[in-house]
């Protein structure tokens, strides 16, 4: 071939070589963030019907036992395949009455549940029941103390944004349903364990002199309490064999945290309090050992930082949050042994954004992200802050309260009227 054919040969490849670059430039700017790019893309693999009857203020919990998906709203309970999302089965509740409380987590594939008098000015939670989430079988029913102090609100809906043990007033663990009995004032309130299984009655805890006890969890070997001690706040730990005191302890034993501040509990494992005091006082995730002994304090407000929103999660020692720090907010890891920042990633969108479904587990903290180019799903290393997936969702998420991992696919639980309560997700 003579040099004059070789540099039209040339010419040609070139002239190719561009086109194919541009090509390549006007598909990435169209597909790159749509969902329809090979190897970074998210496509909806199915969805449960939307919940279009369900109020924006009633009980909503989401489960996933195996591969059941469990949601719980004001009137029903239902179990979804999470392979295909069929209906399982459903448990309803009784008439003219209204689900208003549940436990965050189960115990197995066991959870507790509360109803009572659907309109308001009636009597609220009145009963409690054990169900099982692998078929939906109620295992056993009780009734509780008069619940005008039982639950948040008295006959008032499970608020949506509550800590990880509910309201505080149900919860599982150690083979034990527990419940805070509620009565005509603070002092009759108890803690009373049955057993989760057949209902049985365990126990009713032995609190301090002069304490009423609040917001209640399950940690691994111990029953918890938020207690009200004169105008103190404390921590007591209880014994889930016989119901006795192991310990107490003022969640501030410096200057003391009065009744009267915001108490949630964010996680058991470790022990994690957030505590707001409003302007005069403490602001703060508090820890505490196993055996009642605080720990490091991570203020909710930090330089570096921002301030910590509402949404967060808690795996492997750390705690992982929105902030609003820089100019469009952080996902930030701390450690919860010292209370430090581990490390933080710039974000789009607003910060305090509510359906992000922060979720973390196994090593990884994942989210959806939703900004003016999409919705994606970012996955980062929950110990060094290193991105390890980035995926753009082909279908509007909407709002999102929690991803779960299932097999080889990501599942968004979602609350609320008019959504769909879950969604499977698969990488394309």
């Amino acid at each position: 071939m003579s040099p004059r054919q070789w540099r039209s040969v040339l010419g040609c490849l070139t002239a190719f070589g561009v086109l194919l670059a541009i090509v390549f430039g006007f598909a990435w700017v169209f597909l790159g963030n749509s969902g329809y790019w090979p190897g970074s893309s998210m496509t909806t693999a199915w969805a449960t019907p939307r919940d279009d009857q369900a109020p924006e203020d009633s009980v909503h919990r989401a489960w996933r036992v195996d591969d059941v998906l469990v949601r719980a709203r004001y009137d029903e309970v239902t179990g979804f395949d999470a392979g295909s999302s069929q209906k399982r089965w459903a448990y309803t509740a009784p008439l003219r009455t209204a689900f208003c409380a549940a436990s965050t987590t189960a115990d197995g594939s066991r959870v507790l549940l509360a109803y009572g008098a659907a309109k308001e000015g009636q009597e609220g939670c009145g009963t409690v029941v054990a169900l099982d989430l692998a078929d939906g079988r109620e295992l056993w029913h009780t009734a509780l103390a008069p619940a005008s102090e039982a639950f948040s609100g008295g006959n008032g809906p499970l608020d949506p944004e509550a800590s990880s043990g509910g309201d505080g007033a149900l919860a599982v663990g150690n083979g034990l349903g527990v419940i805070l009995d509620g009565g005509t004032g603070r002092t009759a309130r108890a803690i009373r364990a049955l057993d989760l299984r057949t209902g049985s009655p365990r126990w009713t805890a032995t609190v301090p002199k002069g304490c009423v006890p609040g917001p209640i969890a399950s940690a691994a070997k111990q029953v918890v309490a938020v207690l009200a001690c004169g105008k103190e706040m404390k921590l007591a730990a209880f014994d889930p064999a016989d119901g006795e005191e192991r310990w107490t302890t003022p969640l501030d034993a410096r200057s003391g945290v009065l009744t009267d501040a915001s108490v949630t509990i964010t996680a058991t494992e470790p022990m994690v309090l957030r505590v707001d005091e409003g302007d005069r006082g403490i602001e703060a995730f508090l820890t505490f050992g196993p055996d009642g002994r605080p720990g490091a304090a991570l203020q909710v407000t930090g330089a570096d930082y921002g301030s910590i929103g509402t949404d967060v999660a808690v795996s492997d020692g750390r705690l992982f949050a929105f902030t609003n720090g820089g100019e469009s907010g952080f996902l930030a890891a701390f450690d919860l042994t010292t209370g430090h920042q581990l490390w933080k990633e710039g974000l789009d969108g607003s910060p305090f954004s509510a359906d992000r479904g922060l979720h973390a587990e196994a090593g990884r903290v994942m989210f959806v992200n939703n900004s003016r180019h999409g919705d994606s799903l970012y996955v980062f290393d929950a110990a060094t802050g290193d991105e390890k997936e980035h995926r753009d969702f082909r279908d509007d998420t909407e709002e999102v309260d929690d991803l779960l991992p299932y097999e080889d696919r990501i599942i968004a639980v979602r609350s609320g009227s008019y959504n769909e309560p879950f969604t499977g997700y698969e990488r394309w």
